[in-house]
Parts: C-alpha cells; structure tokens; sequence
C-alpha cells in the first residue's frame, strides 16, 4: 500500500489557495505588492552595483552586505513573482517537485542569510572589540570562507528538512492555504503521525535560526560593553550607528522567522501564518536597503558619485 500511496503523492499537483477569499481586494493587492516588490529589486540591485563598483566601499562590512543584498534578491524571487500570479487567479497549481524546490531555495536562501548576519556580527565584533587586530583577522580569505560556510549550511540544511517533509504521504488534501509552499502549510496536510517528523524539523530549524541568533547576540553583548567604555560621545554615536543597522536587521528577520517555525504542528494558524509570512517575504526586504544605506554615509555618498557620473 505504501508505494501507492507514494506515487499517488508524486503524482498529484499542489493547490495554492493564496487569498482566494478576499477576492474583492486581489487587484488592490496585486498593485501594491507589485510595486514593493520592484523597489525592492531596484533597492537591493542598487547596493550590489555600488558596494561591488565603489573602490572606497572594498571592506568586509560592504562585502558582506553586497552579498545580502544579493541573497535577498534572489530569496524575493523565489516567493513573489508566484504570490502575484496568485493574485490574478482563484487558485495557482504547483507540481509535487516544484512546490519541493520552492521550499529547498526559500529555506536554503533564508538559511544561508541567518548565517551571513551572524557573520556580519561578527565582522562588526572585531572592528569594535579588538580594532587593532581587525585588519589581520577579518582578512579577504576570511570573508570568502564564511561566505561559502554560510551558503553550504544553508543549502544543506534546507535539503535535510525539504525530504523530511515530502517523504511524508500527501493522500487526502492538497490544498495549501498559503501562498507558497511554507512548511507549516505543508506539513498541516500530511495524513500520517508526523511527530517524529516535526522533532527533527525543530532540530534543524533551531540550527538555522536560533544558533546563528544567539551568536549575534552574543556579539553585540560585547560590542555593547566596548562602546560604553568609550569616553567621547562622538565615538560612542559613530560606533553605534555602524552596528544599529545590522541589528535592526537581524531582530526583522530573526523574529519572524522564529515566530513561523520554532513551533508545534498544533500552533498552525493558516491566516495568521500568511499574514506573518507577507511581512517577512515583503516588507522587511523593502526595508533592509533603506535601514542599511539611508543612516550610512558611505555608501549615500557612493550613490551619490554614482548619479553624477551617469549625467
């Protein structure tokens, strides 16, 4: 019985409901998050363009951003672009593999990102903490290597919990009342005992968010102790400025990720989820370019240079 019931899932297409049912809001919805999702690919390609183009903004701190900025970019594209075409239609089918990858991308990109703003911290430890040392520590080599840590993580985890949750039978419905394949979505519609199943998700998860969140944490406890120990209140301001960004940052994305995901089966609420879920794929990354480049005048003054000389 158990092959059967695995071709049958292999075999069937997924339903996205999305917001079906505000069907007299679709087009209001669809305008507006059309428009944020284009400022939000032309905020972030900004970045990208000045901090790889920028000779004054070749440092650690922009290298890392840069890379974000571009993980951000492709994290947005692999949610949005359907979110729309779901706004347009009463519902959206997805095949059984493309709903799998949907979720691999949005969790390996969401995973590699929690990794990379731990890496950030601790960039921005070294520079605050031990200033001196920062040129021989936080070296290119460096940035490369936590780079590509933070990515295989990402990828790899994600890869682990994508077959733990499609190896489970989808034999009754397969509706999912979001508008992308979350896993709370997806594992509300599995119809065996999936106990085992979310302890092991809990188990990645907390490797991919709360690990990486407790770092930054612990980062920024040491920063905080270093700056009050500097005695001008310009230094002081200037040290916090650099970091003020980041660990808005972090408490945006760390928040709603854990809200999401660091829970049980039990907690599933589909409407709040979405909800929750248009904040974290929609308005936080709109906002990311402007907390990051708006306070820092880096990289206004890159953008500026950058404007003039296309004139």
């Amino acid at each position: 019985m158990a092959p059967l019931q695995k071709n049958h899932t292999l075999s069937s297409d997924f339903i996205i409901l999305g917001f079906g049912d505000l069907a007299e809001l679709q087009i209001f919805f669809f305008g507006l998050f059309l428009i944020m999702h284009l400022v939000t690919l032309a905020g972030h390609t900004t970045i990208v363009l000045i901090t790889c183009t920028n000779s004054s903004l070749q440092t650690p701190m922009y290298f890392f951003l840069c890379n974000l900025s571009a993980i951000e970019i492709c994290y947005i594209l692999v949610i949005v672009p359907n979110m729309l075409a779901n706004f347009l239609s009463w519902s959206q089918r997805m095949p059984f593999l493309g709903c799998a990858l949907q979720m691999h991308l949005f969790i390996a990109l969401g995973g590699a990102e929690c990794f990379l703003l731990a890496a950030m911290a601790y960039d921005r430890f070294v520079a605050i903490c031990r200033p001196l040392r920062y040129p021989l520590t936080v070296t290119r080599a460096l940035c490369l290597q936590m780079l590509a840590l933070a990515c295989v993580s990402g990828f790899a985890l994600s890869l682990a919990l994508t077959t733990l949750i499609f190896l489970l039978p989808f034999c009754q419905s397969h509706e999912i009342n979001h508008f992308f394949c979350d896993i709370p979505a997806v594992l509300f519609l599995a119809c065996s005992d999936t106990r085992a199943n979310e302890i092991a998700i809990f188990l990645v998860c907390t490797l991919i968010l709360l690990s990486p969140f407790f770092l930054i944490l612990l980062s920024y406890g040491f920063i905080i102790v270093a700056v009050l120990r500097i005695h001008s209140a310009e230094g002081r301001s200037k040290a916090f400025s650099t970091c003020a960004g980041h660990l808005l940052v972090s408490l945006l994305h760390y928040g709603c990720a854990t809200f999401i995901y660091i829970r049980p089966k039990s907690c599933y609420s589909p409407d709040q989820d979405k909800i929750v879920s248009l904040i974290y794929t929609n308005v936080t990354p709109v906002l990311y370019p402007v907390i990051y480049s708006l306070r820092n005048k880096e990289v206004k003054g890159a953008l500026k240079r950058l404007l003039e000389s296309h004139n």
